[in-house]
């Protein structure tokens, strides 16, 4: 399975962004998505889990209230909306896919199966 993340950018202190994962190779269904984000100098930090068909989300504490995970099954894409950004959620922003067989939470590097390239997320 393949991922490419598109949406991120510039963004002033308490604005949006909409970070798009696009599927391919395999249907998203057949995987719990996620979203991590790394900082530099800093782990990748697990932010957002759905699990496999959206039958579920959970949060980090850090992001709790202010981004939404979603996945349109028809179009094989996931979607992180972000509202109220902060200076600290400036990061490099992955998705990622879980095979469905293993936990979707809390999340873990190593359960990750794949990852897309990265899109930068930048608050001003």
């Amino acid at each position: 399975v393949q991922l490419v993340e598109s949406g991120g950018g510039a963004v002033q202190a308490g604005g949006s962004l909409r970070l798009s994962c696009e599927v391919s190779g395999g249907t998203i269904t057949g995987y719990h998505m996620a979203w991590f984000r790394q900082a530099p100098g800093k782990e990748r930090e697990g932010l957002a889990s759905i699990y496999a068909g959206a039958l579920g989300t959970k949060y980090a504490d850090s992001v709790e209230g202010r981004f939404t995970f979603s996945q349109d099954n028809s179009k094989n894409t996931a979607y992180l909306e972000m509202n109220s950004l902060k200076p600290e959620d400036t990061a490099m922003y992955f998705c990622a896919a879980i095979p469905r067989y293993l936990s979707w939470w809390p999340l873990t590097t190593g359960a990750v199966r794949a990852w897309g390239q990265g899109t930068q997320v930048t608050v001003s």
